[in-house]
């Protein structure tokens, strides 16, 4: 096995840079920069860094060391806690890289150590990589779920009791005569694996709302040309996110905009003003517009009516409005350029993103991986319980356990393993 290195905290400049090294010949590496014996197992102690090819100081340093498999990555492992400048952090990169048994991490390279060792299934791994990638509360706590085992605990208690009923069924195939094996699953066994069925069909019917809350939600914003969809998308914003001009078409493009609304992650589109063209890239924009505005949570229609489910009816310019800002019958008047109203909008918002993701509620099942594995299972749950023949209904459960195994990690293939850690930054 190789050891790696690799800066784990933010870029330099910092204050500090943390580089950790993973592998065999961890220790071995940090005795070949400090001239001294490692410390003790977990005691950050002082150590100048030095090239041991020409013994120049490379740094004033903390260094710790933590044994395996007692570490995060279950290696040995070393942690050089680094003053944080660009030149600092670039020598000791440089001079660990001409140690014999050493190499560069690559991405993902520290987390797949942890999960090759048992310290974290792939449940955790996907959490750990959501947490990385949290902008809002509901994101964090989210991930912070998953990355301490909601999924794995859950996944094994499944497994437990889908195990229990396999040994009745099985042991009851053992002793049974060649003449006279059994017809199906006991009434027992039959009332534990609906129960089964029912709680993975409740899983996997909450899936898509694990995906919101880890992806965010979607709000399009569309309606005709010059309609005012720039300046609702800045009002919303609170600053020049879009170019505003009074020339139709002036936006060509999809522009996102990330929102945090009452800590739940929403991304508003400003589209393309719809109507006939004959300009090509005008053309685009609005294909764009129209495909985006197809696939978002919630379409925010300016400028005209709408009693579609899943759209919501804004009309501009209240400041010119002898009714001025306010809902009127469904539909909400406002002024971008008076900001009267917006706020109306924003609260609508918020208790829609809030209703959508229920961020208080953590989601068993938060990945496309997941949901079709666990999909699989309850398929083949289903055949168990339908089977009247008992060698069957064992197949089928046995077929069952490694869907669930595969939610986790414990059966899985390299490319899917490959993608999942490809996510992941250097260092990580």
């Amino acid at each position: 096995m190789t050891t790696i290195f690799a800066l784990s905290s933010g870029r330099p400049p910092a204050g500090i840079a943390v580089v950790r090294i993973s592998g065999p010949a961890a220790f071995a590496a940090l005795e070949a920069l400090s001239g001294k014996a490692s410390p003790a197992p977990r005691r950050l102690v002082r150590r100048l860094l030095i090239d041991p090819r020409d013994a120049s100081l490379l740094d004033e340093a903390m260094v710790a060391g933590f044994t395996g498999p007692a570490s995060s990555t279950g290696d040995d492992l070393v942690e050089l806690h680094l003053h944080g400048g660009v030149a600092v952090v670039a020598a000791v990169i440089a001079v660990l890289g001409t140690l014999s048994g050493l190499e560069l991490a690559k991405p993902g390279a520290f987390t797949r150590r942890a999960f090759d060792n048992g310290k974290l299934d792939l449940s955790q791994v996907e959490g750990l990589a959501d947490l990385i990638d949290a902008d809002t509360e509901a994101q964090r706590r989210h991930a912070l779920d998953h990355a301490g085992g909601l999924l794995r605990e859950r996944v094994g208690a499944w497994r437990a009791t889908l195990i229990a009923v396999r040994a009745d069924l099985e042991a009851s195939l053992d002793f049974a005569e060649e003449d006279d094996v059994p017809v199906g699953i006991a009434l027992p066994g039959r009332r534990q694996l609906d129960v089964l069925v029912a709680q993975f069909s409740e899983a996997i019917a909450d899936a898509s709302r694990g995906e919101r809350l880890r992806d965010g939600l979607t709000v399009a914003v569309t309606g005709p040309v010059n309609a005012g969809k720039s300046s609702l998308v800045n009002a919303i914003a609170q600053r020049e996110v879009a170019i505003v001009t009074k020339y139709p078409g002036t936006t060509r493009d999809v522009l996102e905009v990330r929102l945090d609304l009452a800590g739940v992650a929403v991304t508003l589109l400003d589209t393309a003003g719809l109507r006939e063209t004959a300009d090509p890239v005008e053309a685009e924009g609005i294909r764009r517009a129209i495909d985006r505005a197809e696939k978002a949570d919630l379409v925010i229609v300016l400028g005209g009516a709408s009693t579609v489910e899943g759209q919501l009816s804004v009309v501009g310019m209240a400041d010119l409005s002898p009714g001025g800002a306010g809902w009127r019958d469904d539909v909400l008047h406002l002024s971008a350029k008076t900001r009267d109203g917006v706020d109306l909008l924003l609260d609508w918002l918020t208790a829609w993103a809030i209703r959508t993701a229920r961020p208080g509620e953590p989601a068993v099942i938060t990945r496309e991986r997941q949901r079709v594995a666990l999909a699989a299972a309850e398929a083949e749950l289903i055949a168990g319980l339908a089977a009247h023949d008992a060698i069957l209904a064992a197949e089928h459960l046995r077929r069952a356990t490694t869907g669930l195994d595969a939610i986790i990690g414990v059966v899985t293939n390299d490319d899917i393993l490959d993608a999942i850690f490809g996510r992941f930054c250097l260092g990580k």
